[in-house]
């Protein structure tokens, strides 16, 4: 689910206007390491070594001739969903190789069979692990990519100039610390997305400002400038008419801090939405539950520091009063019923931010597509001119909703925290 120029899914690059960033790269070791591994050429390479290595294990039997094993290779790879997978993940995957799968325990062969005892089970999978460590060792050494620079012949100059019209338009983002299987997936260690770098922006920016307000304010002073009344206000707002309101007047004040950085980083997230090809990185899943765990640690904490570790469980089944006789079976229910709603509703506030941040994006897809769809119609044009402006109105009303799921999103927060610092 991705957009050029909404970018819903979150990638590792940036992407702009083809024309403002071209690729110019010359030779095949100017690209990025996964585009290299994901080319035929080098995936045909790493499948006849690693074949070259299976047919050398006396202990596997049934391997087929090395050109019939290539095509059916090649024939799956042109089907859907297997494009660019390499040959040991056909190997490991491919209904037709389960000759290879059986002998290694992959796959449904990993499972106890229909029938089979437990014992025979085991004894399969102990037999099928020599078998293993060796086909880990194979994929290992057949993944060399610095030898296949070495060795391969270059790129040709249709290959390279395909691939720079690929890249038109992408900022790579380096990643120093992990590897790429491709442009929207990590392979290894700690890979930088695009969303990480646009949340830790907000953040800067939001220390930046609260910084120098902080500084304004100080001792009471009012702050002076539109721009610094402005977030004073949204301070006041977030006090006065969310925290007081949701948590009380006595313990509301130690929680604004919390409630205006949660207010303030989604509201800048979700802004960032309506800026053409950067993407809102409230529209992953990743980053709202992780908002969630926020609000549901202080949820947490908050209630240990005021009841106690045990406390606070027990005071998520309220008091009753009911004889012990009814007590021992009903409050343990209830008890689980709390837990598991405390849990819910945690994880069903990540999911409302989600919705609306994606929601909104796709009805904009869906009118610009509009004009896409009647491109060949002879009322082209007012299709067009209906998009346009159904797009320019939805748009305003985008901008409502990121400062509306912002609102909820702190509003909702500031409940829960309230609930869990006052008995039931």
């Amino acid at each position: 689910m991705a957009s050029p120029i909404l970018h819903i899914k979150d990638a590792y690059y940036f992407e702009v206007p083809r024309a403002l960033w071209k690729s110019n790269r010359q030779t095949r070791d100017d690209f990025p390491e996964h585009y290299i591994r994901l080319d035929s050429e080098f995936q045909d390479w790493e499948a006849k070594r690693q074949y070259d290595d299976l047919a050398k294990l006396k202990s596997l039997e049934g391997l087929p001739a090395e050109a019939s094993l290539m095509a059916q290779y090649h024939a799956w790879v042109h089907n859907d969903h297997n494009f660019a997978k390499p040959f040991d993940r056909f190997l490991e995957e491919a209904p037709s190789q389960a000759w290879f799968q059986q002998q290694l325990a992959l796959g449904k062969f990993a499972k106890q069979a229909k029938g089979e005892s437990a014992e025979a089970w085991n004894a399969r999978l102990d037999a099928a692990k020599p078998l293993q460590q060796q086909w880990a060792q194979i994929k290992v050494q057949a993944d060399n990519l610095q030898e296949f620079k070495e060795t391969a012949p270059a790129w040709s100059k249709e290959k390279i100039a395909e691939y720079n019209h690929q890249l038109d338009g992408k900022i790579l983002i380096p990643q120093p610390f992990g590897t790429l299987k491709n442009n929207y997936e990590p392979e290894s260690g700690f890979a930088i997305s695009k969303f990480m770098i646009l949340e830790a922006v907000v953040a800067l920016i939001l220390i930046a400002v609260f910084t120098i307000l902080a500084t304004k304010v100080r001792n009471g002073r009012p702050a002076k400038g539109k721009i610094w009344n402005l977030f004073e206000s949204f301070l006041l707002f977030i006090r006065d008419d969310i925290a007081r309101p949701a948590i009380g007047h006595h313990d509301a004040d130690r929680f604004v801090p919390l409630l205006w950085t949660i207010f303030m980083f989604v509201l800048g997230c979700n802004l960032l939405g309506m800026i053409p090809w950067v993407g809102a990185p409230t529209g992953s899943f990743s980053v709202t539950i992780g908002l969630a765990l926020v609000t549901f640690a202080t949820v947490v904490v908050a209630g240990s520091l005021r009841f106690g570790i045990i406390g606070f469980w027990k005071n998520q089944v309220p008091k009753m009063g009911l004889p012990l006789p009814l007590a021992i079976f009903i409050v343990p229910m209830l008890f689980a019923i709390e837990v598991i709603g405390l849990l819910i509703k945690h994880l069903v506030l990540s999911i409302r931010l989600l919705a609306n941040m994606v929601a909104g994006h796709l009805v904009l897809l869906a009118i610009m597509g509009l004009a896409v769809a009647a491109a060949a119609s002879a009322n082209w044009h007012i299709t067009a001119t209906i998009s346009v402006v159904g797009s320019a109105l939805f748009s305003l009303l985008e901008l409502f909703v990121a400062f509306l799921q912002a609102y909820v999103f702190t509003f909702l927060s500031a409940l829960f925290i309230g609930a869990a610092v006052h008995h039931h």
